[in-house]
């Protein structure tokens, strides 16, 4: 019994050491995991910034192509050659933006479908400026998908 004196005290102290050891490494592991699940969602945060920040500009310019589209089918005030020109490359620079900022190739897609629409109903070389909206909403869903992935968007009605 002399022997349990003095050893079990000893290996009470050495298994209280590995479980706070245990311990200690499994909290570690807690804060590792919820240090990247906080980092994650900063880049998630980041990249939906920089991409409204993308999309917002191309709307922009989509709509003062859209406009010119609209007063040249019309028969309005055509843009002079210089300032659509300008106009449509501004367009394509920041369909580039786009495709830079964008986490998907679908919102590529669309993004480049859109502005080439855009730019031939820019030109004349497309007649029909209503058929911009399937584009469009094919554009504002990709947005969507790229800048929430996993979410549905609202049902609703569109204009």
């Amino acid at each position: 019994m002399g022997s349990w004196g003095t050893l079990g005290p000893a290996l009470l102290s050495l298994a209280g050491v590995a479980l706070g050891a245990g311990g200690s490494l499994f909290g570690q592991y807690l804060v590792s995991r919820v240090g990247a699940r906080q980092l994650e969602a900063q880049e998630t945060a980041a990249h939906r910034a920089e991409l409204k920040d993308a999309v917002l500009k191309f709307l922009g310019i989509a709509s003062r192509v859209e406009k010119a589209a609209l007063a040249r089918s019309d028969g309005g005030r055509v843009l002079a050659g210089d300032e659509l020109d300008r106009l449509v490359d501004d367009l394509w620079l920041a369909q580039a933006e786009i495709d830079l900022a964008a986490g998907s190739e679908p919102l590529r897609g669309a993004a480049y479908r859109y502005a080439l629409h855009l730019a031939e109903a820019a030109r004349g070389e497309r007649a029909d400026t209503s058929a911009l909206r399937a584009p469009q909403a094919q554009f504002m869903d990709a947005a969507y998908d790229d800048m929430w992935p996993g979410r549905r968007r609202a049902a609703g009605s569109s204009p």
